[in-house]
């Protein structure tokens, strides 16, 4: 599967998108207005919302439904901060034998959040960075004060910028496939330098102040997997051809649907602050007022990796265990293979190295309590 990332391409594919998106925007604007006469937001996601696992939304904030799988309560919870970047947050718990959430919770992770960050609509297009990592702070603050984050894809960028700026509310941190330094060379970094930082700005313009989950998907590479693609994905044998592995693909095709819309003052930032300028990994990010120093992180951190991600450069995420100033004896890696959306949703990887990594945040845990293996029951989201 060859990535088509939106850096990438857009210094190609930017004038044959402004001519498309231009007649879009008329047509969008028409299907907006038919949604709000069906009771619709604007700008909605569109697709598959079912999860995995039985859950409840305890806090609902403007950048996010706070949603509850724990089967109790005691405990340091574990908080999943999701990637906000394409698709939703069911990533983290996309159906039996391919659920991050469904497989913490078997192997004693009994306490257990996540982020299920929202849509962006209009009213949200001003949303920064700082919006995200205060309701962040609100939801840490809702469930006790301190968690063990657990920061997947970008979302873990999010949860190393969190534990910087609030180092007490942190336990334990989990970094997965998070690009962090991104003086480490890949497409997507050097593409992100040298595209003109005015493309991302008309993008966002072209989305009236948002950038268009459904209109970005193509551009990703996506759109047009095939079954085998899928299966490398999900980690399925090959030759598998069952009615589990069809209805597999069929639901990965339905998430893959299931875009979300992500604020131009938040998406400017990302790409200018972290891609372009690196201001993460150089110490040089100001985050709530105060600048972020990665030094200054000295939780207990485990990073995960993939060595065959396209995306994501293998030194990208690695960096964050060099860069923070965690004591040796308490920084732990694992470097697998398998695509990057294998990190969350390979069965491979979920059944050989999350228990481990479930296991190192379970050690000296205050609640002490044992494996216990809880049923995955489906639900309808709300």
């Amino acid at each position: 599967m060859q990535p088509v990332g939106i850096y990438s391409s857009a210094a190609l594919l930017w004038p044959a998108l402004v001519a498309a998106e231009a007649g879009r925007l008329t047509s969008d604007l028409a299907q907006d207005l038919a949604s709000l006469a069906a009771g619709a937001a604007p700008g909605s996601e569109v697709g598959s919302r079912r999860w995995a696992t039985r859950n409840l939304v305890t806090l609902a904030l403007p950048t996010m439904r706070l949603r509850d799988f724990s089967t109790c309560g005691e405990g340091v919870p574990a908080l999943v901060c999701a990637p906000f970047a394409l698709h939703r947050a069911t990533i983290g718990d996309f159906a039996h034998q391919h659920s991050l959430i469904e497989t913490l919770l078997a192997e004693g992770i009994h306490h257990l959040l996540l982020t299920d960050w929202r849509s962006a609509t209009a009213e949200m297009r001003f949303f920064s960075i700082d919006t995200y990592l205060a309701d962040l702070n609100v939801a840490v603050d809702h469930v006790g004060g301190k968690v063990d984050m657990i920061g997947i894809c970008q979302g873990g960028w999010m949860a190393l910028i969190f534990a910087a700026r609030f180092p007490q509310k942190v336990r334990k941190l989990v970094i997965a496939g998070a690009p962090v330094d991104l003086a480490v060379e890949s497409a997507i970094s050097i593409a992100a330098k040298t595209v003109s930082l005015s493309v991302f700005k008309d993008l966002v313009a072209l989305g009236q102040g948002r950038i268009l989950g459904q209109r970005m998907l193509p551009l990703w590479g996506w759109c047009d997997l095939d079954s085998a693609a899928i299966r490398e994905i999900l980690q399925l044998p090959g030759e598998l051809q069952s009615r589990s592995a069809k209805a597999r693909e069929a639901r990965f095709r339905a998430w893959n649907a299931t875009t979300v819309n992500l604020p131009g003052t938040y998406y400017l930032e990302v790409v200018q602050w972290i891609f372009r300028e690196n201001r993460l990994a150089e110490g040089r990010l100001l985050a709530l007022g105060q600048r972020v120093d990665l030094a200054a992180v000295r939780q207990p951190i485990f990073v995960l990796a993939s060595r065959d991600d396209e995306f994501v450069a293998l030194g990208q995420v690695l960096s964050s265990k060099r860069l923070v100033g965690t004591a040796d004896r308490h920084r732990r890696e694992a470097i697998v293979t398998g695509s990057h959306l294998s990190l969350f949703m390979g069965r491979k990887t979920l059944s050989d190295t999350w228990p481990r990594i479930a296991a190192w945040l379970r050690a000296q845990s205050p609640s002490g309590r044992s494996r216990h293996r809880a049923e995955a029951l489906p639900v309808q989201a709300a």
